[in-house]
């Protein structure tokens, strides 16, 4: 790779290689518990990413070796001797997909160990001193991948040989093989890639920003005086008050924050700009009608909401119990199921215009992403 630091710890995405490698058997809750074998010197930091990406996962840190069979060796004895299989991954393998891992793991239970592997479809050439000797016939050969999962019994007694004969072996599948046991191939996954040249980090960042989905925020702000003979209309829903809120159209103050925060999040402008008080259309219009022309402007545009939060600044009226037919009403006018929709009310504290009764305000953010 020509690094400075171990290709485990290369910044991939944000995070070292090691985190994505891990990550991927987070789903896995057959597998309890992570050994992993690395030098002293960077010992606090593979602790430091099984924490943070599997919390509450028995893990051990061990020492590594100078090969890799002697990294294994020595993560192979600390694992727990109750486990029944042991999986041996490459920590530069960060694709391994948990359907992948799970087909490993099935196929060992059954049959004792179990490799993946995808067939050859490049010509093969056998080549020395840079001269072709022949062409390799590829029926039959595949490229073997990790996981490969082994009994740790079996394992145990093929790596014990192995260092007592002086047995070499570039896989844990090479000792299986050379200790007579039955060996399964599973279907591989050409995703699965080992990080072994500059270019491969290329290719690894690429993949794992196009998985990254088009995540936008919007946040919503709006204000409006309190009068009396005016209906008060909050979140949809008529709430009985000696005051109601003044605007040009029934001026439900949350629903115009939702509005705003909905339209800011793919930048197509303000309430004002699509539904103007300017128009005799909107005099007196029920708000309600601004969110869903809110959210079919931006399923126009290739976005979808996926949850709103609001918060109402009011000294009162006291809202709690009309809140669950709010969310109701906003989730419905968003194309959402009621727990994407969160409303919540505070006071002022007797300060500012909200304090004095003269008006509320009300905040928003809503959370959208590219269909």
């Amino acid at each position: 790779m020509g690094a400075e630091i171990p290709k485990p710890f290369l910044p991939l995405a944000g995070e070292p290689v090691l985190a994505h490698t891990l990550r991927a058997f987070a789903e896995i809750d057959a597998i309890h518990e992570v050994v992993v074998a690395a030098s002293e010197a960077w010992a606090e930091e593979v602790e430091t990413q099984l924490q943070r990406v599997l919390p509450g996962r028995r893990h051990v840190v061990v020492a590594g070796g100078a090969e890799r069979m002697d990294s294994v060796w020595n993560a192979l004895s600390a694992t727990s001797p109750s486990s029944d299989l042991v999986a041996v991954h490459d920590a530069v393998r960060p694709f391994a997909s948990p359907a992948l891992i799970r087909a490993c793991l099935s196929a060992a239970f059954d049959t004792g160990a179990a490799i993946p592997g995808v067939p050859m479809t490049d010509t093969l050439k056998r080549v020395a001193d840079g001269n072709v000797l022949q062409t390799v016939d590829r029926a039959g050969v595949f490229s073997v991948q990790t996981p490969q999962v082994v009994r740790r019994q079996w394992l145990f007694d093929a790596y014990a040989t192995a260092r007592r004969e002086a047995w070499t072996a570039t896989d844990e599948a090479g000792l299986i093989e050379r200790s007579g046991r039955p060996l399964r191939l599973v279907d591989g996954d050409r995703a699965n890639i080992k990080l072994t040249y500059p270019y491969d980090m290329s290719i690894a960042e690429s993949r794992l920003h196009a998985a990254i989905p088009d995540i936008r925020i919007g946040y919503g702000y709006d204000v409006h005086p309190l009068a009396p003979g005016r209906r008060l209309l909050l979140g949809g829903v008529d709430i009985p008050h000696e005051l109601g809120l003044v605007g040009h159209s029934d001026a439900d103050v949350l629903l115009h924050a939702i509005t705003d925060a909905i339209l800011g999040a793919v930048a197509l402008g303000d309430i004002g700009a699509h539904f103007p008080d300017t128009a005799s259309a909107n005099k007196d219009r029920d708000s309600r009608e601004f969110v869903r022309g809110a959210v079919a402007l931006i399923r126009d545009a290739g976005y979808r909401v996926l949850n709103i939060d609001a918060t109402l600044v009011a000294e009162k009226p006291k809202i709690l119990r009309h809140v669950p037919l709010m969310r109701a009403r906003i989730a419905e006018d968003a194309g959402l199921t009621t727990d994407r929709v969160s409303i919540k009310a505070t006071t002022n504290e007797r300060l500012g215009f909200q304090g004095r009764s003269e008006g509320m305000s009300a905040m928003a953010t809503a959370l959208l992403a590219r269909v």
